[in-house]
């Protein structure tokens, strides 16, 4: 495998045509960018607790039709299948509310993480949700540190949520794994969790992170890497939902690090940075252009028909 995601898969409901009603579409931010990378052609593991109900049963048949690894195919019967009621806004931004007390999300343990599927792949990535409970939590440090010490790449996003936990809790977890991170994705709105932007590159060199990059919405996004830095602007276009746009632009920036044949922190490069950055962009601007999450991900050859554009 080239990848393995880790962490929540859920279902979202976003706001249908008719006032007060929802319509339910697969989502979660570790299998966007996972089913983000497969759609950019590589092969992708998935690794997380599904509710042993109609929406895991659904979620599972989505991994199964996006041709992704099922890491942890047993669904679970501590917990219902994990949901998210999203409110849009007029600009496309949203909001969440989750039904998650608990979620089977939260179910993944030590024992899910096989150390011959880490073994195998090149790239592990998680994030922040998966810390916010346990056993989760002590599965993705679990899974985390043996990627690190395996020698593989690992990439995290902070991706906070104040509806599941409170900011000073989150950076507690958050701060124990950054040791093991080499590819950091941080919003410009959750910069509380390295201190600032002018802290960024002191934050590097404290936890060992080899690049970190700061999305910033529509503006596009910036790099940091050995001391420098750069702002990749983002392309214009009339934005209609931003769920899922985060996870296709990271998927898609990973996929663009793995194609360009780095397997190593040694290998990154600045070129390769800003190139799967812009390569990121693409894939965000035209993910937030459709409604729902997973169903709005774009292809490579789609994401390649507007690169020229940028």
């Amino acid at each position: 495998m080239d990848a393995i995601f880790m962490g929540e898969m859920l279902i979202d409901f976003t706001p249908g045509n008719e006032k007060n009603s929802y319509v339910s579409n697969p989502g979660g931010a570790p299998a966007n960018a996972a089913i983000s990378m497969r759609r950019n052609g590589l092969e992708v593991g998935f690794l997380g607790k599904l509710g042993n109900d109609d929406f895991g049963r659904f979620l599972l048949q989505t991994l199964q039709q996006e041709s992704v690894n099922i890491l942890c195919p047993d669904l679970t019967d501590e917990a219902v299948t994990t949901m998210a009621f999203v409110t849009l806004y007029e600009n496309g931004e949203r909001s969440f509310t989750f039904a998650r007390k608990p979620g089977a999300d939260m179910m993944l343990s030590v024992n899910d993480v096989k150390e011959d599927d880490i073994n195998a792949c090149r790239l592990l990535h998680a994030g922040s949700v998966s810390l916010s409970a346990e056993p989760s939590g002590e599965a993705t440090r679990y899974g985390m540190k043996l990627a690190h010490d395996l020698g593989k790449l690992v990439s995290f996003d902070v991706n906070y949520r104040e509806m599941i936990w409170g900011k000073e809790e989150a950076k507690a977890q958050i701060d124990q794994v950054l040791p093991y991170v080499d590819l950091l994705k941080i919003s410009d709105e959750e910069l509380y969790f390295l201190g600032s932007e002018e802290q960024i590159p002191e934050r590097m060199k404290q936890y060992g992170i080899s690049v970190v990059i700061e999305t910033l919405g529509a503006r596009g996004a910036k790099y940091y890497y050995k001391d420098k830095s750069l702002t990749v602007e983002g392309r214009s276009v009339t934005a209609v939902d931003a769920t899922g746009a985060g996870d296709a632009f990271w998927g898609s920036f990973l996929s663009s690090i793995l194609l360009s044949g780095i397997s190593r922190r040694e290998d990154l490069d600045e070129s390769s940075i800003a190139l799967a950055l812009r390569y990121g962009n693409a894939a965000g601007s035209l993910c937030v252009q459709k409604m729902g999450g997973i169903p709005a991900l774009p292809y490579r050859e789609d994401i390649e028909d507007i690169l020229y554009v940028l």
